[in-house]
């Protein structure tokens, strides 16, 4: 588990880099699922790492140059 955190901690400091926002939130959630995932969510307060809100629609465009952008970060 120890080398998916440093894994996570590169690819939230490209996040960082590429999304505005204030911080990185980290959650590791494996309920539902057999295996385990690592949630990096671009916050600006603590209400932003609420799993219970509705999910933002971004056009796959937008979505593909965050890729690049995080990508380019890396």
């Amino acid at each position: 588990m120890a080398h998916l955190h440093v894994f996570s901690k590169k690819v939230a400091k490209a996040l960082q880099k590429a999304v505005p926002c204030k911080r990185i939130g980290v959650a590791v959630i494996g309920l539902e699922v057999p295996h385990t995932h690592i949630h990096l969510v671009p916050m600006n307060s603590a209400d932003d790492l609420n799993f219970t809100r509705p999910k933002l629609t971004v056009a796959k465009e937008v979505m593909e140059e965050t890729q690049k952008k995080i990508k380019s970060y890396l």
